[in-house]
């Protein structure tokens, strides 16, 4: 999930087409447009300054919306997921007749949420496009509305103030050309050239580039299947580029995104930010550009039984999160087939309105947070014309005692005061206290979601972080080494393991400290004698290993019990019937039935080579649980992308008990288990380690 104004254009003429290896292996040491960082910073401003933006997926499937022959739980992926004949599915071309479309209504909606850009899908994966397009009639003309959606809004959101922004499908399930076909269609592939389907690709890029007036972003996905590679990706980049040069591209359009976590996993990738999808990355990625796409619901084509909203405060709070981290939010709307965003969406959009009427200052060119963390918020910065900072604090927890604690800020604070909703700009005493800065409240917040509390300091922010106290595990069998350190060159990392607080006079640290018992390690920075940082601290604990199990008798592989269903975390299984049930060599999905809507039960026994501490690890798509006899050592649920999550627990040598749960919902699908352990590195539990203990 770069710009030049001389643009050096060193890949194929437009609308030229990959036709085969030859042409790939021509591609060796290509690259993409060279760009010095200040103007690939030019060019991204308007981007890094909007921080919110709306996405819109709409197209064929809002028809059905949602339902196919009794299922209730389709989306914009409904074709795939319901596995329509394309004969069948183009009839939905005769009822797409949006009455109701209002391009300026939407334009309005989008701006009064405070929105500064509109993403919408030009052509999903289904092939049918929103525009006018001379490459083929399966488009909106050919609909009883027969009016360019595209340039309506287009047209809207500049009369708005917006950006107009396209997204594009490079996968098309219904150009013969494109392949692969779906694995359940009978459409034979005979005949299918891609290298031509590429060549309709660029030509509708273009269409969508050169007929609507400056364009904000090319938002390319679907790039994922074999058929696409990275010499495509390189070449559409460039091709976009050579059209636009100001135009700003996602990394779909290149093989270089790590699955939903959307962030271009190495050099050499093209695209201009990361696309984070329905999570936001844990920590901020400084340098990096990205933008988290979310739906307010589980779809993003509508779905009218999907009542699964996400309330304005978290989509407020998720805002914040976002921009403390310096990312942008992409949030998605999906409109019925009559032309109108469902009324769930519009009060949302409207209660997110309201909130950034007050503090969209604060989100609006603003800068990553300085801090690692703060235990009762979020923050962003912007750097002031004068030298100064401005810092924007969201509190999410009011404090009860009126002292909001800012701790390891070490500058000089000049001015404090809040966003309120009154417009007051009553000054807010701040006092220090040691490493912290300390900002007096009133009584009760003027916003129940997230108050802002502005913060002017001399310079750039001096921040201390506490010293990172790391280990292995916070669990041992024997001994353990544990450090405390810092990045900082210019303190001391002060520390004590008998419960009291380090002072000026406590251990120094200068290297691991090897503990034998259950100990509770605090830290913290001293500067000149005195304290500069919060405390750190840290418990590990010794423990004695599960003795391993002796089953009668064992035999490779694991058991397995398969569901269907439909959920947003893991269910009970204890009160449901498993459809089908046998064994499996590892954690695997062989035996299901569909892609969607599906969970699996695992169990049997994994084969622990040596006494001590293990870490196990489970990434999925969507949640999962791993436990070892009855103790729930890794918690993966919930409705997300592919997420990995981990767990610790001491083992003696032989086999222990292990069951792994899943279930998926919609969209993609994964289940990864690993492991890591004494002298072992985290590799996936191999088939060998695996067995089962057959039924008598």
């Amino acid at each position: 999930m770069n710009r030049s104004t001389a643009l050096c254009i060193v890949l194929a003429a437009a609308g030229a087409a990959l036709t085969g290896p030859a042409q790939a292996a021509g591609w060796e040491g290509q690259q993409m447009p060279v760009e010095t960082k200040e103007q690939r910073d030019q060019r991204m401003a308007w981007w890094r300054a909007a921080r919110f933006g709306l996405f819109i997926h709409w197209g064929l499937y809002a028809v059905p919306a949602g339902e196919w022959q009794g299922s209730t739980h389709h989306g914009e992926w409904i074709m795939h997921s319901a596995q329509i004949p394309l004969a069948d599915y183009g009839q939905f071309r005769a009822r797409f007749n949006p009455v109701r479309f209002d391009a300026d209504a939407w334009a309005r909606c989008a701006r009064d949420a405070g929105m500064q850009y509109v993403v919408i899908t030009s052509k999903h994966h289904d092939g049918f496009c929103l525009f006018d397009s001379q490459q083929t009639d399966y488009d909106v003309m050919s609909t009883p509305f027969r009016r360019d959606i595209l340039k309506e809004l287009a047209d809207a959101c500049r009369r708005h103030g917006l950006r107009i922004c396209w997204y594009y499908s490079i996968m098309d399930w219904h150009h013969p050309d494109y392949l692969p076909r779906r694995p359940w269609e009978e459409r034979s592939a005979a005949g299918a050239d891609f290298a031509r389907y590429v060549a309709y690709l660029k030509h509708q890029v273009r269409e969508l580039l050169t007929n609507y007036g400056p364009i904000g972003v090319m938002w390319f996905d679907g790039e994922w299947e074999d058929t696409w590679q990275h010499e495509h990706g390189l070449d559409l980049y460039n091709y976009v580029r050579s059209i636009d040069p100001a135009v700003i591209i996602n990394n779909r359009v290149d093989k270089g995104r790590a699955g939903m976590a959307g962030m271009t996993v190495a050099g050499g990738f093209a695209g201009d930010f990361g696309t984070p999808e329905q999570e936001i990355p844990p920590t901020g990625l400084p340098g990096v550009d990205w933008e988290t796409c979310m739906t307010m619901n589980d779809h993003w084509g509508y779905n009218k039984y999907d009542k699964n909203w996400k309330s304005s405060a978290q989509l407020i709070r998720m805002l914040v999160d976002i921009a403390s981290k310096g990312g942008n939010f992409l949030l998605n709307v999906g409109p019925t087939a009559e032309g109108e965003f469902p009324p769930e969406c519009v009060e949302r959009l409207r209660d997110i309105g309201t909130w950034m009427k007050t503090n969209g200052q604060a989100i609006y060119d603003t800068a990553a947070s300085p801090f690692r963390s703060l235990p009762w918020g979020r923050c962003t910065q912007k750097h002031l014309p004068d030298g100064s900072t401005r810092l924007h604090f969201f509190v999410f927890d009011w404090p009860q005692e009126g002292r909001l604690v800012i701790p390891g800020l070490l500058n000089e604070a000049q001015r404090a005061q809040l966003l309120a909703a009154s417009g007051s700009t009553q000054a807010l005493d701040v006092r220090r206290a040691a490493d912290a800065l300390v900002v007096s409240l009133p009584p009760a917040p003027p916003d129940p979601v997230a108050s802002v509390v502005v913060l002017d300091i001399a310079g750039m922010p001096d921040v201390v972080e506490p010293p990172v106290i790391a280990a292995e595990a916070s669990i041992f069998v024997d001994a353990l080494e544990v450090s405390a350190v810092t990045d900082r060159g210019d303190v001391e990392v002060r520390f004590t393991t008998d419960g009291s607080e380090p002072t000026a006079a406590s251990a120094l640290a200068t290297g691991p400290v090897r503990v034998t018992d259950t100990v509770t390690l605090k830290a913290r920075l001293f500067r000149d004698g005195k304290p500069v940082s919060p405390l750190a601290a840290a418990t590990f604990t010794r423990v004695t290993p599960r003795p391993p199990e002796r089953p009668a008798s064992s035999a490779p592989g694991l058991s397995y019990e398969y569901y269907e269903g439909d959920w947003n975390e893991l269910p009970d299984f204890a009160r449901l019937r498993p459809l089908k049930s046998g064994m499996v060599p590892n954690f695997v999905f062989t035996p299901r039935e569909r892609g969607e809507y599906f969970a699996f039960r695992y169990a049997g026994f994994v084969n622990v080579p040596r006494d001590g501490v293990y870490t196990f690890y489970t990434a999925s798509d969507d949640g999962s649980r791993l436990y070892i006899g009855e103790r729930l050592v890794v918690d993966n649920d919930g409705l997300h992308g592919v997420v990995e999550r981990s767990g610790q627990i001491a083992l003696a040598a032989g086999l222990h008990p292990i069951t792994v749960t899943f279930f998926e919902k919609s969209g993609g699908d994964l289940l990864e288990v690993f492991w890591s352990g004494p002298d072992m590195g985290k590799q996936r539990i191999a088939d060998q380690a695996l067995v089962h203990a057959p039924a008598p």
